[in-house]
């Protein structure tokens, strides 16, 4: 790609927003996987005794077995959420970027 591209796409206010909420929508989700991981990470380390509690008292299945399948699922369910948006408002962003370039193309 040639450089005054570049330029013209780092200077458009839709790449900027593009480039901002994506950023930010990235780290909220980030730091929602990250906090139930660790969580249930150092629940393993420092309480286990929480994780091996049967779910009754007839059960043989204990609390850890649906929290991992928790965290396991969840990651499925944050990543679905992002490649909703993603296709959503983050590529309807990016076809503005592609739209004003081709215009600053056109008029240059």
């Amino acid at each position: 790609m040639k450089k005054e591209f570049v330029d013209i796409i780092k200077e458009d206010n839709s790449y900027k927003e593009l480039v901002s909420k994506r950023g930010r929508f990235s780290i909220k989700l980030t730091l929602i996987m990250l906090f139930v991981y660790f969580s249930f990470i150092l629940t393993i380390a420092f309480k286990p005794s929480i994780l091996s509690t049967p779910i009754s008292s007839s059960s043989v299945i204990t609390v850890g077995i649906p929290l991992g399948v928790f965290v396991i699922v969840l990651a499925f369910v944050l990543t679905g959420i992002y490649t909703y948006k993603a296709n959503g408002e983050f590529d309807e962003l990016s076809r503005k970027i592609d739209e004003n370039l081709i215009k600053s193309i056109n008029d240059a």
